[in-house]
């Protein structure tokens, strides 16, 4: 693992709270830094990131939950920030990445979570739910569809194929690393920043977020999407366990019909739309936490 040359920490340390700590767990034969934090007894919430973010992502949201009772793991998954990078493209198959979250709610003595997901932690989490469902608890979902539904959009809606157009060229080898990694991540910024509303991720942000990426460069972030080509689909697309889908509406890589065809494959869907925000909802909007508090209470006794 690289080490950064940066001074900025990108463990729990950043958020300077007592309560909240680093921790390494073993997931599928990879090291995972795992942020925790809450009651040892407290119902489960795992939450994953997406792409390109780390752990911190969550921060909006971890104070909250813990605040309310529950037990937060916040993993950087696999190859994202303090968490091993395995090399090599089957490394980052979905169904290695659905193993890890699975070998986190064991080392808590759980069998099962409430899962979380923004971006590709949400297509993580979709297909755990669909793939192991005893795994889940209660699902929610931020900005990312159904994967039957991303799926069909995508061989039919030339409006969504080019928007995924980061994707598809993505597959290529080595050349996006090269253009992702020059001058200290400066497209990956401009990425970042132009996928969200204005003042979404402010300097101090970006400091964090440049320091996240230096620890095991930009490769392992685009073998998620290389990885992805590579992955089986689940054999059933019905989700079973009660599903929160948050969704900014002015996402600029996904087309806001999806968020209305996901939600009907959820036997017991809620789609919570939220206009004028981006694809970074939950950053952007405090009543997404809300929603998702009294998404995960309605299950309990």
């Amino acid at each position: 693992m690289a080490e950064t040359t940066d001074s900025t920490s990108t463990d729990a340390s950043l958020l300077d709270d007592a309560r909240i700590s680093s921790t390494y767990r073993d997931g599928d034969g990879v090291r995972l830094h795992v942020v925790a934090a809450g009651d040892p007894d407290g119902p489960l919430v795992v939450l994953l990131h997406g792409y390109p973010d780390f752990w911190y992502g969550w921060h909006n949201q971890l104070r909250s939950l813990v605040d309310a009772g529950y037990r937060v793991l916040v993993p950087d998954q696999r190859g994202y920030n303090l968490s091993e990078a395995p090399e090599g493209i089957d490394a980052y198959r979905l169904s290695n990445l659905e193993a890890d979250v699975r070998a986190l709610i064991e080392s808590e003595g759980r069998h099962s979570a409430h899962v979380v997901g923004h971006d590709f932690g949400a297509y993580v989490a979709w297909h755990l739910a669909l793939r192991e469902p005893d795994s889940v608890d209660r699902l929610a979902i931020f900005n990312v569809p159904h994967p039957t539904v991303y799926h069909a959009f995508i061989r039919r809606s030339p409006r969504q194929l080019a928007r995924s157009w980061y994707a598809i060229f993505y597959q290529l080898p080595r050349f996006p690393e090269w253009l992702l990694g020059r001058n200290d991540a400066a497209l990956l910024v401009s990425a970042l920043e132009k996928s969200a509303n204005p003042g979404t991720f402010d300097d101090e942000a970006i400091r964090r977020y440049r320091a996240a990426w230096r620890q095991n460069g930009v490769t392992p972030m685009i073998n998620w999407y290389r990885g992805l080509r590579r992955s089986k689909r689940p054999a059933s697309d019905t989700v079973s366990q009660p599903t929160l889908i948050c969704w900014g509406e002015n996402d600029i890589a996904l087309c806001p019909e999806l968020a209305d065809r996901s939600v009907e494959y959820c036997t017991d869907g809620d789609l919570r739309t939220f206009p004028n925000a981006s694809h970074w909802v939950h950053h952007e909007r405090s009543a997404v936490t809300d929603t998702l508090l009294e998404h995960l209470s309605s299950g309990e006794v």
